[in-house]
């Protein structure tokens, strides 16, 4: 439905953009957020670079890769060495807390709205923000749960205390701040105890990462709650002054949020199309003028909000 001519808005200086999209939100009946991976980004939940040497510079030395998805996907001998990988990896990006406030930014500007929250994201931070997690729809799943990988039922188990276990034995520490660290001159050890593997509680075969991966991926009933909340959303909002506010979504899976937000935002006269992306800001000529896009890092846009 949409041409291919793109428009980033670019004859609008970036402080009036900002000014419109914070009148857009404080006068809107609802805001409809859809966050990509550079939301986290932007809250300093890297993947490569010092932050991934930091905790699996001993794998890098080993195999060779350079950033935490290719380690995600290496294939490992044993699985007494994938899941060391894994726990460290899971335990980074799930369960300490961003090196930036920019999830807790974001609460600020929409905590007084009838908001909804869309991500691909499966770290959880909206949640550790403390966002409304009935008003959360996780749609490709969470680092935090481990699932069947068969799978033989539709279940999902929380995976926080094995996830601990894991890389204490690996010889790390969590200090009183739930920070993952390396005691002075010590190094990890790049297995885990045969007896740490998690397996199914019903088939015994291993577990895997509840992540969209491929057809093996179990929504479980938790999962189906958050998309009938999500539709309930929409419909409520169908025909109100609403703001979709796209934060960092790329071009993996468009479907699920920027082409789902362009055509609503089409759909509805009231609606304002917002979308923050450092380099990718854009929208369809369709929409332009009911559209503010800023190329930007999302976490200064949003303090400059606050300001």
């Amino acid at each position: 439905m949409f041409s291919k001519t793109w428009t980033t808005k670019s004859t609008k200086n970036c402080f009036e953009k900002i000014e419109r999209l914070q009148e857009a939100v404080y006068s809107a009946d609802a805001v409809l957020i859809g966050a990509g991976a550079g939301l986290s980004t932007s809250a300093g939940l890297t993947y490569e670079g010092e932050r991934f040497r930091q905790y699996f510079s001993d794998f890098e030395e080993k195999y060779g890769f350079h950033d935490m998805y290719t380690g995600g996907f290496y294939p490992y001998e044993t699985l007494e060495e994938h899941w060391a990988y894994w726990s460290r990896y899971i335990y980074i990006n799930r369960y300490m807390d961003a090196p930036k406030p920019v999830y807790h930014k974001l609460l600020e500007l929409v905590q007084d709205k009838d908001c909804f929250v869309l991500t691909t994201n499966v770290d959880h931070q909206f949640q550790k923000a403390r966002f409304d997690r009935k008003r959360l729809y996780y749609t490709q799943g969470d680092y935090g749960l481990f699932q069947c990988s068969e799978p033989c039922h539709q279940e999902t188990y929380e995976n926080a205390e094995s996830i601990r276990r894991m890389v204490e034995a690996q010889g790390y520490v969590i200090d009183a701040k739930g920070i993952l660290l390396l005691p002075e001159g010590a190094a990890p050890q790049r297995t885990i105890p045969s007896k740490q593997i998690p397996v199914c509680p019903r088939c015994g075969k291993p577990m895997s990462m509840n992540l969209r991966a491929d057809a093996t991926f179990v929504e479980d009933a938790g999962w189906h709650r958050s998309a009938e909340r999500y539709a309930a959303f929409l419909r409520r909002h169908e025909k109100s002054k609403i703001v979709f506010l796209e934060l960092g979504v790329g071009y993996n899976t468009p479907g699920i949020i920027k082409y789902s937000f362009w055509q609503m935002t089409a759909a509805n006269p009231k609606a304002v199309y917002a979308c923050l992306n450092d380099g990718e800001a854009v929208c369809p000529k369709e929409i332009a003028g009911k559209s503010i896009c800023i190329d930007g890092d999302i976490g200064e846009v949003l303090q400059q909000i606050r300001n």
